[in-house]
Formats: C-alpha cells, sequence, structure tokens
C-alpha cells in the first residue's frame, strides 16, 4: 500500500522548499526595474510586450511574419505597418526607429538589422540549435551542468504523405547521430544513473499526428493504423540504439485518439515490456485527472512502468477560440489558478502510485516544483521514479538550484531552422509575457508569500472540481449558432456509425409529393442513386406532372389567407420546432446526405448545422421585423409594418440539398408566404425528408408542399405562374439568368412584379502573397478547392500566387494534394469523394482537358472506377483569361496563376463575371486593408478557407454575375419575402390629441 500523507503535511513542505529555491535564484532580482535603459533590444521587446497589450499583440503577428520577409526594405516595411497601428502606444526608443519615410531608406535598414537581430538573439534563446551539430553542442553544455534532455524537432506542420515520411526519418537520423556523439560523453550519475539502474542518454519527444498528415479522429482505425506503422520503426530502432522516446500531446481534439493509440501499441508482445517509453498529460485540461487515473489502472494491467510528463499545456488560446468558435464546451481551464491546483492534484496522484509509473513533473513554476519534491520526499519515492523537468531557456535559475539540490532535471529542447520554429517561439513569448505567468510575476518582484501562494480556483471553476462541468465562452454575436458533432469523442462516431445502418435499412423506398397535406401518386418516377456506388437506389421519387403543379398551386393560394394571419410567433415556433427536430435526426439526415449526394461525413454535418441555424435565426428575425418600426409625432402615428408577398416557389439546388432548401423554404413560410419547394431531382430523397420534419413541426396543410418534378417542365410552370410572387433560387448561372427574364414578363392575370432571389455560382479566387504563412494557405486552399469535390457555390477554383513564392507553393500545393484519401463518401477516411452524376463527371472531363491544352498539368489523381469519381486535377501557368480561369467547372479541378505583385493578383481576381467568394493568406497590413476594399466578392475570407458559411456569422451571397438579392443567413434576407408598408393615422380629435409628457 502507498503512503498517503495529509495534503496539509504536504503544504508546509512545499512552502520551505520553495522558499530556499526561490532564493537561489533571486540574486538579480532588481535588474528588472533599469530594464529598457541597459538591456540588450531582445530583452527590451519582451520587457515592452509585458507592459503594453496593445504593443504585444502586434510585435507578436509582426515575429510571426518574419520569416517570410526575404529583405531588410521588406521587415522595414512591416515593422512600420504592424507598430504603426494606431492601437500601439510605442516607448519612445522604438518610436525613434520607426521615424523613417522610407523603407529603403539608411534608417529603415537600421531598424530592420536591430529588430530583425533581437528576435533571431530571442529565438536562440528558446530553441536549442538550427542542426544536429548546434544541438550537439547545447546537450553536451546541458550535462556539464549535470542536466538531462530530450530533443523535439520543430517542423512546419505536417500535411502532406511526403512530410509525414520526412519526419519519422529526421527522427531516426537524429537519434543516430545523437548515439554516435554520446560515446564519448562521460558517464554523470546524477542523470545517467538512478537506484542501480542506467538510464539512456538520449531522449527524443515526438508528435504523433507528424507520422501521418490526414490525422483525424473521425477516421480514427484508419489513422491508428498509418500512425502505428511508423512509430513501430521509430520504437525498434530506439531500441537498437539504446535511445528513449517520449510522446507529446498535441491539441485536445486528438487527445482521446492519441491514448488510445499508444495504449493499443505499447500491450503489443514486442513493447509490452519497454520501459523507455513515456506519454504526456495536460493539466489545463478538465478531463485530465480522470485521464491520469485511467492511465494509472492500464499500466497497473500492463505491468511495467512509463514515464508520465505533467505539464500544464501550451494551446489554451488555441483550444479556447475553437470551442469558442464552435459553440463547444470548453475543453481548458478558462482560470489559470484552477490549472495550477489541478497540476498539483496530478502530481500527487502520480507520486502516490510510484510503483507503477515513472513521473516527470514539467513545469517553470517554483511552486509547482517544490509540491513535487515535498510529495516524493514526504513518500520516499525511489530517484529513477521521479524527475523535474523545464523548458530550454525558461526557469534556468530554477533549473540550475533544482540540480544543486540533487535532482534529476531533464530540459526539454526543441530544435530546428528558426523560420518553423517560429510558432513555437510565439508559444513560448505569450507565456513569458502572460499576466499570470510566475516568471513575469517573479521579475515583477511580487511578494514570496504571493508568489508561492496555493492555488485558489474561483467558484465558477470550482464546482465539482477538478471534473467541474465545462462552460460554453460567450461569443460576440447574440445569434448562437447549432454545435457541429465532435467526431473527437467516440461516443459521436458511433452514434454516426449506427445512422447509417439505420438508414441503409431504409434505401430503395418510394417517396411521393406531397400536395394540399397529402402524398399524391405520380405518372412517372426517377431512382436517385448514391453516386458513390451508382447501383445503390437511394430511393424512388414520384415527379409530379404540370396538373399536378396547378393543384398545387391553387391549394398554396386557398391556404394564403389563414398563414398570412397566423401570428408571427406561431409561424416562428413551428420552425424552431423544426430545427429541434434536425438536431434529434442529426446523424441520420447526415447519413441520408453522404448516401444520396456523396458528401464527406464532416461535410454533411456541417450542413445539418446550417439548416437548423437557418430555422431558429429566420424564427429570430421575423419576430424581430414583425415589431415594426415606429415613426410617431405629435397628434398623429405612424407605423412601418411587413406583410407577406404572397406564393413562393423555392428551386433548391442538389450540393446543399438539405441546408439551402431549408433556408429558402423556412425564410418563406416564416414571413407568411405560402411555398411550393422544387428540389434537383438528384437530391430528392433528403428533401421529402425535410417535408417530414416540417409537417411534424406542425406546418398546415396547403402552406408549405413538396413537389418534385423536372425542371424544364414543371419548374418553367411554377416560375412562369401568374400568381408565383417571389422565386428563391439557387443552382447554374444559365438557369438563373432565364428564371430572372422569365419572372419579368408579365403574364395574363397577374397583378404585381415577381421577386427573384437567385445565387449563381462563381470562380472563385484565393490570393496567396508573399508574406502569407504557406502551411496554412496550403491547408486552405485543398480544402477549399477538393472539399466535397469542388462542388460548392463558394469553392476555389482559382489560386493566385505572387511570383516569389509561387513554385515553392505549387510544390506543397500537389504534394499536400495527393495525400489526399479519395473514395466512398461513407468512409471516414474519405476527404474527396464521387461528383454528383454521369452528367457532371463528363462536363468536368471535358474542361480537364482544354486545361491540359492551354495550361501545364501539375497533379492529375486517379479515382476509383464504381462511381462518379473524378481525382483533384491542379493546372500551374495557367493564363487568367483561360477556359479553366474564367468558366465555372464546379469540380475538383484548380488553375494556378502566377502574377508579379499584389496589385496584379486583385486585377486578376476581379477580372472574371462572377463575385461571390474570395480569399486572401497574407500577413501584410496594407495588403489585407486593401483587399477588404477592392476584392470583389460577396464573401472575403482572410487567412482561412473559404468555404463553410455560417448563418448569423458569415451571411452568404454574392454580386454581379454571382447572383441577385440580399444574403442568405443576414439581417437583410427576410424583407426580400416581405412587402413593407406605411401605415397614418391623424389621432387628433376637434384640435386635441395627446401630448407625451404633457401635464
Amino acid at each position: 500500500m502507498v503512503l498517503q500523507v495529509k495534503t496539509s503535511t504536504y503544504e508546509a513542505k512545499t512552502q520551505e522548499i520553495a522558499k530556499q529555491l526561490l532564493a537561489a535564484t533571486q540574486e538579480n532580482r532588481s535588474f528588472f526595474a533599469s530594464l529598457r535603459d541597459q538591456m540588450r533590444w531582445d530583452d527590451k521587446l519582451l520587457a515592452w510586450a509585458m507592459s503594453n497589450p496593445g504593443l504585444r499583440v502586434q510585435l507578436f503577428r509582426f515575429i510571426d511574419t518574419l520569416p517570410a520577409l526575404h529583405s531588410k526594405s521588406e521587415i522595414a516595411s512591416h515593422l512600420q505597418q504592424y507598430l504603426g497601428d494606431e492601437s500601439v502606444e510605442l516607448p519612445a526608443a522604438l518610436k525613434g526607429m520607426l521615424n523613417f519615410a522610407n523603407p529603403d531608406s539608411m534608417p529603415g535598414q537600421v531598424a530592420a538589422t536591430t529588430v530583425g537581430t533581437a528576435v533571431e538573439t530571442l529565438a536562440h534563446k528558446y530553441i536549442s540549435g538550427e542542426n544536429i551539430k548546434q544541438v550537439i553542442k547545447t546537450v553536451e553544455r546541458l550535462r556539464k551542468e549535470k542536466m538531462a534532455f530530450t530533443i523535439d524537432l520543430l517542423g512546419e506542420a505536417v500535411i502532406t504523405e511526403a512530410e509525414a515520411q520526412s519526419y519519422l526519418e529526421r527522427y531516426l537520423e537524429l537519434m543516430q547521430q545523437l548515439v554516435e556523439a554520446s560515446k564519448n560523453w562521460t558517464a554523470i550519475p546524477a542523470i545517467d544513473e538512478a537506484d542501480g539502474e542506467v538510464l539512456p542518454k538520449i531522449q527524443v519527444s515526438v508528435k504523433l499526428t507528424a507520422f501521418y498528415s490526414q490525422f483525424d479522429p473521425l477516421d480514427a482505425k484508419g489513422s491508428e493504423e498509418r500512425v502505428s506503422d511508423r512509430i513501430r520503426i521509430l520504437l525498434r530502432r530506439a531500441k537498437e540504439l539504446g535511445a528513449a522516446v517520449h510522446f507529446d500531446m498535441e491539441q485536445y481534439a486528438y487527445k482521446d485518439i492519441t491514448l488510445s493509440i499508444l495504449k493499443k501499441l505499447l500491450l503489443e508482445e514486442e513493447f509490452r515490456q519497454r520501459t523507455d517509453i513515456g506519454m504526456t498529460i495536460q493539466a489545463y485540461l478538465r478531463d485530465s485527472e480522470q485521464d491520469t487515473k485511467d492511465l494509472i489502472s492500464w499500466l497497473k494491467e500492463r505491468g511495467y512502468p512509463l514515464t508520465i510528463r505533467l505539464v500544464k499545456g501550451a494551446y489554451w488560446d488555441q483550444e479556447t477560440i475553437k470551442a469558442a468558435q464552435k459553440h463547444w464546451l470548453q475543453p481548458v481551464y478558462n482560470d489559470k489558478a484552477a490549472t495550477d491546483a489541478n497540476f498539483e492534484t496530478i502530481t500527487q496522484l502520480l507520486l502516490e502510485n510510484h510503483q507503477y509509473v515513472y513521473s516527470a513533473i514539467g513545469s517553470h513554476n517554483v511552486r509547482s516544483h517544490s509540491r513535487a519534491i515535498a510529495i516524493a520526499e514526504s513518500l520516499n519515492v525511489p530517484r529513477r521514479r521521479f524527475e523535474l523537468q523545464v523548458l530550454y531557456g525558461m526557469g534556468d535559475k530554477v533549473a540550475k538550484a533544482l540540480v544543486d539540490r540533487g535532482y534529476r532535471l531533464r530540459v526539454y529542447c526543441p530544435y530546428g531552422e528558426l523560420l518553423p520554429g517560429m510558432a513555437y517561439l510565439i508559444r513560448r513569448l505569450l507565456e513569458n509575457t502572460a499576466n499570470s505567468s510566475f516568471l513575469r510575476q517573479n521579475l515583477e518582484n511580487r511578494p514570496i508569500e504571493e508568489l508561492l501562494a496555493a492555488p485558489v480556483v474561483k467558484e465558477a471553476e470550482n464546482e465539482n472540481f477538478p471534473t467541474s462541468p465545462r462552460p460554453h465562452l460567450p461569443v460576440s454575436s447574440s445569434f448562437l449558432g447549432a454545435s457541429d458533432t465532435d467526431y473527437s469523442e467516440e461516443e459521436k462516431r458511433s452514434k454516426a456509425a449506427q445512422a447509417f445502418q439505420n438508414v441503409r435499412q431504409q434505401l430503395g423506398k418510394t417517396y411521393l409529393p406531397l400536395i394540399n397535406g397529402e402524398y399524391v401518386d405520380t405518372p412517372e418516377f426517377v431512382d436517385s442513386v448514391n453516386p458513390s456506388n451508382f447501383s445503390e437506389v437511394v430511393g424512388k421519387v414520384g415527379l409530379i406532372s404540370v396538373e399536378q403543379a396547378e393543384q398545387a398551386m391553387q391549394a398554396a393560394k386557398a391556404a394564403f389567407p389563414g398563414w398570412r394571419k397566423t401570428p408571427v410567433q406561431e409561424r416562428a415556433q413551428i420552425l424552431r420546432k423544426a430545427g429541434d427536430l434536425m438536431e434529434e435526426r442529426r446523424a441520420e439526415l447526415s447519413a441520408w446526405m453522404v448516401l444520396e449526394v456523396g458528401k464527406a461525413v464532416k461535410e454533411a454535418d456541417g450542413e445539418v448545422s446550417e439548416a437548423i441555424d437557418f430555422c431558429r435565426y429566420y424564427a429570430n428575425e421575423m419576430e424581430r421585423l414583425d415589431k415594426g418600426v415606429i415613426y410617431d409625432i405629435t397628434g398623429e402615428t405612424n407605423r412601418y409594418i411587413y406583410q407577406p408577398r404572397g406564393i413562393t416557389v423555392v428551386i433548391s439546388p442538389w450540393n446543399f440539398p438539405l441546408a439551402i432548401a431549408c433556408g429558402m423554404t423556412v425564410a418563406a413560410l416564416v414571413s407568411g408566404n405560402c411555398t411550393l419547394l422544387k428540389p434537383a431531382e438528384t437530391s430528392s430523397v433528403i428533401t421529402a425528408k425535410l417535408t417530414e420534419i416540417l409537417i411534424e413541426a406542425g406546418i398546415p396543410k396547403g402552406v408549405f408542399q413538396y413537389v418534385p418534378g423536372k425542371g424544364s417542365q414543371v419548374g418553367a410552370y411554377l416560375v412562369n405562374h401568374p400568381d408565383t410572387h417571389v422565386i428563391a433560387f439557387t443552382g447554374s448561372q444559365e438557369v438563373g439568368c432565364r428564371i430572372y427574364a422569365d419572372a419579368a414578363t408579365l403574364k395574363p392575370g397577374q397583378k404585381h412584379m415577381k421577386r427573384v432571389i437567385a445565387e449563381m455560382g462563381g470562380k472563385n479566387a484565393i490570393i496567396v502573397d508573399e508574406s502569407a504563412d504557406l502551411d496554412q494557405a496550403v491547408v486552405g486552399v485543398v480544402q477549399s478547392a477538393f472539399g466535397y469535390s469542388g462542388q460548392k457555390c463558394s469553392a476555389a477554383s482559382r489560386v493566385i500566387v505572387l511570383q516569389p513564392i509561387y513554385d515553392v507553393f505549387v510544390q506543397r500545393l500537389v504534394e499536400a494534394t495527393k495525400s489526399l484519401n479519395i473514395g466512398e463518401a461513407e468512409l471516414p477516411s474519405t476527404q474527396v469523394g464521387p461528383v454528383i452524376d454521369a452528367n457532371a463527371r463528363d462536363r468536368i472531363r471535358e474542361y480537364i482537358e482544354k486545361g491540359k491544352a492551354e495550361a501545364q498539368l501539375a497533379l492529375e489523381l486517379p479515382a476509383p472506377q464504381q462511381g462518379y469519381f473524378i481525382g483533384p486535377v491542379i493546372f500551374s501557368e495557367v493564363a487568367p483569361n483561360a477556359v479553366i480561369s474564367q468558366q465555372e467547372i464546379f469540380g475538383p479541378v484548380l488553375a494556378v496563376i502566377r502574377v508579379k505583385d499584389f496589385q496584379e493578383a486583385l486585377l486578376v481576381a476581379n477580372g472574371t463575371n462572377y463575385a461571390l467568394t474570395g480569399g486572401l493568406y497574407s500577413r501584410t497590413p496594407s495588403h489585407i486593408q486593401q483587399a477588404q476594399t477592392e476584392f470583389e466578392v460577396g464573401n472575403l475570407y482572410i487567412n482561412r478557407n473559404i468555404t463553410g458559411a455560417i448563418v448569423g456569422r458569415q451571411p452568404f451571397g454574392g454580386f454581379k454575375l454571382s447572383g441577385v438579392g440580399s444574403k442568405a443567413g443576414g439581417p437583410d434576407y427576410l424583407l426580400q419575402f416581405l412587402e413593407p408598408r406605411t401605415i397614418t393615422e391623424n389621432i387628433q380629435r376637434q384640435g386635441f390629441a395627446p401630448i407625451e409628457g404633457a401635464d
């Protein structure tokens, strides 16, 4: 039985040890006061960042951009653009340095050199070397100071399989060279042995996700297979060389799958007895205590100890922002004290189970280390089973003091080129300059009692601490959208798999039109097939005749007087009920979309969220508009109110078969219009499911009717009908223009002008300038161009790249695209599924042939034969006026255009008939500003992908020939379905009227 000592005993000992350690680190404590005058520029930059939040943000943004800047003039220009921002209050020394008129001038060059050198010096503080030779020198110095090490390879994000393979090979090479060098090292008992056991001199730290470029919790099985193959190679080689391997923990989304893969792998016969391997726990995660308990139970079962490195966690900002944007629960503690308290709880848990686990306590907080030492000493934890860790360049004095006390200390040493290391540097700088940072507080001469006090957890975090409920973070928008499914949770993945089983049992059923509240038989039927496997019939759909279209129109006319009088609150409640039903059936609706239109699972799930959002957002909006506007004046009331237009015909597309059909339909309905929904033939089963939901939500008969039919017959008949008031259409430019022309013609008996809302596609471009973060740009372009096989109105079909980075960008783009998984949409590993049907496939193939005649083929990927598949195609050196640069292809075909400068990039981007979506990857403030003003698109996305607009956050729609009407999911959209009226009443009687405020 492990001895358990009361927490209060630990506390007294913690304080005693901490005071001794702090005393040993504080000889130079007063240097901070005279910082700005006597320090080097790198120290000055850090000091200024600590004292000025506005400067901190802009300075770190500039540092992030620095690796992409290749001349002193560029550096000087960006320095001025970032730090000359109005939000930044500049210290006098910095203000004086930035006071140059021209980046090419001598003062500009001096500023660039001074700051460039300072940032490089900063980077060298935290990065242990740029190559293996430098790293060996660093670790030899550390060993002289009786410090062990672990080496982490900094690198670009792994976005291609070539990079994943290279990551493995670089680690194999690193271990080999370190072991070679270590043959000349003298043994140092303090770090090379413990309790009679020889410890590995070499340790490397690796990230699991870097072993497979398409690592994704949704594809847990596929990710596990690909990653495990490479890990086995690494672990086998490490054993041959006598090196230890530690697995780092990354973002929260990867935590469960990372632990699952490692647990499975390390129970394999070959690896079960290995004790030279480690895993990591992040104390800022709310479920980390439970994870630690689970790991300890698993280690008991395994029978051989492993190291668990306990750290606070390095991605707090990222995790917080992602959860807020996704409307997910916060995975991290929002309060630093809660993280510190949890860290102490887990430290105790690990050390009290020392016979099963080797603890490695990683921190720069003297209290955290002292707590660990107090517990270890109280429990007599053997030296082999406990070590302390710090990051290279952080807490150096603490490290020395710990070594002097006789503890084994390991320094985590990242190495690599400074360029890829910049993201790591920013994380370290954020950590060092945060108000709550121990290192910062120590520098600021805080009282010892305050520095070493036990963490006090705020009430909000304290409930059932440390497994308190995870809160939502408030968002600035008043509308809170539906949350996409978080597939990193195993339960959600199982639910999705079950939904596919349920839906598959219903394939092949017949779906009839709904006219006047009744499902009616039809003279003609069409099979809706699975584009991933066209021998599989998803459903048989009844197509209405023109006569039945007329019956539907008459039913709508009859229902209109009652529906327009239905109170707005009642109409809005029906929409909210429909949204709730969709949320309940989310997994099934996703499965129907995957099977009927070949949309990958995550994309289908996002579409369900969008449909739910349309229901809830338009319900709120109609309640807002229903209040009208009051323009009263003494003696007269003036009311501005809205009334429905009449009958709306909705013609919806197949590419967003649920969200767009739902959005256009419920907008018309909640505004008080009777609505006929004519979906695209290839997606009529999903709209039948939408119909079932609207009926269950309580839509009265005749108010909504589901009328699948041939566009050329039924669609044209409804568009031209004299009783149609509004036509809401999403589809091709050709059909949209025809509808617009037909609607403009006054028909016999028609007593109104028809309103047309038409979204007609785009030829969307992303500009990538020379300051762009290429990791981010490549990933964003790949997602925007090849997500749903390029069949989104918002998809990128052109990428316009500036000359200096063109070749390297194309090379990485091609490699990243090669790494995509092409296959049936249902498979969790699939990123590129089929196109919708044979017509689309053949049309896209024709465009590919045109592309081969007018540009260079950079990549054409093979595709499966059993469905309507086309592998991604990339053309380079494409002329801006080429056919593939001008015409909408609606498939996985991307044209990469080379331009000399940003001005030309904008000209090329604007040089088509469309203006729907556009993107810019840039870290140059003036380019971002110029694009906001001059890039002619309805939706401009900066430094992110250009698809996936969210209701109430990015209202969607374009201009020029991309469409007519207001943006879907925005505050003006419902106005198109309404007629505004002004009602004025003279309220004087015989010369008197109530006068507000008068006695």
